[in-house]
């Protein structure tokens, strides 16, 4: 046998080898975005059931909420200290920072599928316990820990590598949380990578597509909020995108703004107390959610799923009362310390914002209106426009509005910036990045949020 041809049998096999590999590779990422879609469609299920159950109990007596309430939540941040610390606030912070950590140790810590399991758990007991969370934050860094733990398996060793899969798991699970795949490669293009690298980019798209058809799959084609044939046309209409941007900068601009100082603690004896007694603090937070809910009769416990939907449809209308109260229960839920995000709260009151200001301008469709403030409000807490906007979009099945809903997103998100200079997500993500830092040696599981900065 001639050289040559020993050379190109010996050029084949490794050929052969090397394309093995990188089908080996590629199998194993879209097992897990696989997995991503199965487990948030598992998520949703738990959370309606939470939230179903919660029903039940105010069915009985809402007075029982001021039990229910404070003993879930001081729960939960017991559970949380004790057992899963890491596993605090939204759970995007985390993914963002893990983003930029080149500690691999330290990833596979913060994203570890115990932390994640313990996430969902977590979440669905604040859900009963009434907090005013969401299951979408959660999902990211469910879905980051999934694509994490994928990397582990195939002993990825390039921090590129690693990186892309967190990416990748971040936007798939925004994508089947909210059965909206367009808005989960948005998400990762404009919160949590900033960028799109070419060497993340088809991870990134093929775990999005896999994980939204795989929950398309198990769900069906639904819409989050339904359907609306709402317009915008150009003219007097368009008082409405500035009254929503200039509104829903205001209102979520100014939450962003308590909530990042709230991150960096209260002063005083309260932050002391806070510090030495996160448990105590929990159940008072979970005290003042019971009264705020007694008050709204029980509208602003949960995600506020039900609340939004049902302003964007046209069934309801809910006073002004009922998005103020649902922004102060937001702030609290959050403050406390226990899992659970932002995105569904956030529409909820955008929603209802948007209803408010409906009944101010006859001259545009109602619907229309509430979608505007929807997206203003949801813009300038994320303070990602081009997000909120597909993500609304997707989630009423509404093309028509796609230019009132961007002016109205990006208006709110330039008020937003004037009030709260940096966003929500980032300054959360570099506070924690601080805490692993400044951790020698670094802690188990690093919090999102210390009640106390010398903490």
């Amino acid at each position: 046998m001639s050289s040559t041809t020993t050379g190109r049998i010996r050029h084949f096999r490794e050929t052969a080898r090397m394309t093995t590999v990188e089908w080996r590779r590629k199998l194993i990422v879209w097992t897990g975005s696989i997995m991503v879609g199965l487990v948030a469609v598992a998520f949703a299920e738990l959370a309606d059931d939470a939230a179903h159950l919660r029903s039940h109990i105010l069915k009985i007596s809402p007075w029982l909420m001021l039990f229910i309430t404070p003993a879930g939540l001081a729960l939960s941040i017991w559970l949380t200290r004790t057992f899963f610390r890491g596993a605090q606030g939204s759970g995007i912070p985390q993914a963002i920072a893990c983003m930029h950590l080149s500690n691999q140790v330290v990833v596979d810590r913060i994203l570890s599928l115990r932390i994640a399991a313990a996430k969902i758990a977590l979440t669905c007991l604040g859900l009963l316990a009434g907090a005013s969370i969401g299951r979408e934050g959660p999902s990211v860094q469910i879905g980051a820990a999934i694509m994490n733990a994928a990397g582990r398996f195939l002993n990825l060793s390039e921090t590129i590598s690693r990186r892309a899969l967190v990416l990748a798991g971040g936007s798939a699970g925004v994508a089947a949380a909210f059965n909206t795949p367009l808005a989960g490669i948005v998400f990762g293009i404009e919160e949590l990578a900033h960028s799109f690298e070419q060497r993340t980019s088809g991870v990134m798209l093929t775990g999005v597509v896999l994980a939204g058809v795989t929950a398309i799959a198990l769900t069906g084609n639904y819409t989050y909020f339904g359907h609306t044939d709402s317009v915008v046309p150009l003219g007097v209409s368009w008082l409405a995108v500035i009254a929503c941007g200039l509104l829903g900068g205001v209102a979520g601009g100014s939450f962003s703004a308590i909530l990042i100082r709230a991150s960096k603690g209260l002063p005083g004896n309260a932050g002391q107390f806070v510090a030495r007694r996160p448990v105590a603090f929990a159940a008072l937070c979970g005290l003042a959610l019971a009264i705020i809910g007694l008050a709204s009769g029980g509208m602003t416990y949960g995600t506020g799923y039900a609340q939004a939907r049902s302003i964007i449809q046209g069934e309801e209308h809910y006073p002004a009362s009922y998005f103020v109260l649902k922004f102060l229960a937001t702030i609290i839920s959050y403050c406390s310390g226990i899992p659970g995000g932002l995105f569904a709260p956030s529409l909820s009151v955008g929603a209802g914002m948007g209803g408010w200001i409906a009944q101010f301008l006859p001259h545009t469709t109602p619907g229309a209106v509430v979608l505007l403030g929807t997206v203003a409000y949801f813009a300038a807490v994320v303070q990602a426009p081009l997000t909120a906007t597909v993500i609304v979009m997707e989630m009423c099945d509404n093309q028509q509005v796609t230019l009132a809903l961007l002016a109205s997103a990006f208006l709110a998100f330039g008020v937003s910036r004037t009030i709260c200079k940096q966003p929500l997500y980032g300054a959360l993500a570099e506070r924690f990045l601080r805490t692993v830092s400044s951790s020698n040696p670094p802690p188990e599981q690093p919090t999102e949020i210390s009640p106390n900065p010398k903490a």
